[in-house]
This record gives C-alpha cells, structure tokens and sequence, in this order.
C-alpha cells in the first residue's frame, strides 16, 4: 500500500465490462513513498478528489479492496488521508 496524491481524473468510454460505472483517478506517489513510478492510475470506489491524499492497494489487495475479484484492477483507492505527516519535506 501506498500513500499518493490525486493529480487528475481519466474518462474512458470503451473499457471492460467490469469496470462500467466506476470512476479513475490519476495518482502521484509521496516522494518518500516513490517505488520508481511516477505516476498510476487507480480506480476510486471511495469518491476521492483531486488534491486529496489517499491510500493506494495494489495487486490483488485491490481487487479484494474494492470487492472486485474478478475485474481487471491493478490500483485501487481504499482510503481518503485526513491528517498525517508533511509528505513533501
């Protein structure tokens, strides 16, 4: 799990069925967080925002996070950051 910010927001019109009605967020790692990507895109069951901090699953702790096991999610917004730490010093 990873601690990112929300930067944008992706549409898509043509996607697998299993992902109808969701909505995808474009999410930037904490720097201290940063695993070599720069930047991934997470699907948002939790009606994140941009400029908000979040927590990120990945792998199949997103599919079991957002209770879908069987869809095509690699990232998944499990988490909304109320308070924490300055994560850009």
């Amino acid at each position: 799990m990873l601690v990112g910010k929300v930067v944008g927001s992706l549409f898509s019109t043509r996607k697998s069925e299993k992902l109808v009605g969701n909505k995808f967020m474009v999410v930037e790692p904490v720097e201290k967080m940063n695993t070599g990507q720069s930047r991934l895109v997470a699907i948002d069951i939790i009606g994140a925002g941009i400029g908000e901090y979040v927590l990120v699953a990945q792998g199949s702790a997103a599919r079991i996070g957002c209770d879908m096991s069987d869809a095509p999610v690699d990232a998944a917004i499990v988490g909304i950051v109320d308070e924490g730490q300055d994560w850009n010093k």
